[in-house]
């Protein structure tokens, strides 16, 4: 099966598992519900859930299991989403090609809705728990990586505004994504390699591959910010260097960060040597990460 026909099935089943989420009862908080709805549902490429199941399958086939993690995940990703895009970090008026919620909706709902999201990624998390009558060490390990990395993604967001207009030096610039962009991805693939209760050595090698995958889906945003086409991209190119934000193409120029994503894609990659075709997916979603244009 070709790769993108692959992640369109992923896709689909993630967009299937997110709707048994949705809340469309009648209640005074109506609207915030429509607000977590609309972004939650707005689309994108649902890589992060994905990257839980896709490791997963490498050690087992019963993804069942690891389902409430990977949409948890894609939770806690549309809530920094939608704080992202908010006046008072990023001040984006699009995204996906639609209003950010704020622009759809106001500011406090926006802001709300970014809290729900975030709450109910862990309320599907402590009901898996509260079910779990084997692997509850495991997950009780899982979910202690899942609060950690959420707090890593924070704190990049906080340290990329802090240095909004300043200069950087690359161990900081380094910092900032590496807990930003990269803390989320690399707990997906570290989560569905734990849950399905893999060797050390397996979890090292897929933790080595995930780290560079995170830097590479930020270099090439970052591209993409610089040189990318707003109609593809559904939203406006240009705003980092408006902002004054240190990037890896202010840092290195544009030719210089497709050579630092080139190399970092390559070594991604030898990661999973080892695993031969049962890895496939994982290495053709790293080339994903390095050609995709939005």
């Amino acid at each position: 099966m070709e790769f993108k026909e692959k992640l369109k099935i992923y896709q689909n089943q993630i967009n299937k598992e997110l709707e048994k989420y949705i809340r469309k009862n009648e209640c005074p908080e109506k609207i915030l519900n429509n607000s977590m709805e609309y972004s939650l549902m707005a689309g994108g490429k649902r890589l992060r859930p994905i990257l839980v199941i896709v490791t997963y399958e490498l050690f087992k086939k019963d993804i069942e299991k690891c389902l409430p993690y990977a949409i948890a995940i894609e939770m806690v990703h549309n809530f920094s989403l939608i704080h992202d895009d908010l006046p008072g970090i990023d001040n984006d008026d699009f995204r996906h090609g639609k209003p950010t919620n704020h622009k759809q909706f106001n500011e406090a709902t926006a802001i709300l809705a970014g809290d729900g999201l975030l709450n109910n990624a862990y309320m599907v998390i402590s009901e898996d728990l509260k079910n779990t009558k084997e692997n509850l060490d495991t997950k009780l390990k899982v979910f202690n990586e899942f609060s950690y990395s959420v707090d890593r993604m924070i704190a990049g967001e906080y340290v990329d505004t802090e240095y909004e207009g300043k200069e950087i030096m690359e161990e900081y610039l380094d910092y900032i994504h590496i807990n930003k962009t990269g803390a989320l991805l690399k707990l997906c693939v570290r989560m569905g390699a734990m849950l399905a209760n893999c060797a050390e050595n397996d979890l090292n090698k897929l933790t080595n591959y995930a780290e560079k995958i995170g830097l590479a889906f930020q270099i090439k945003d970052d591209i993409l910010s610089e040189e990318g086409n707003e109609e593809i991209l559904g939203k406006p190119v240009g705003n980092d260097k408006e902002l004054g934000k240190c990037t890896y193409v202010s840092k290195y120029g544009l030719n210089g960060a497709k050579e630092k994503l080139d190399i970092i894609t390559k070594e991604a990659i030898n990661e999973l040597k080892e695993y031969g075709e049962k890895a496939e997916f994982l290495k053709q979603l790293a080339l994903y990460i390095q050609n995709r244009n939005k």
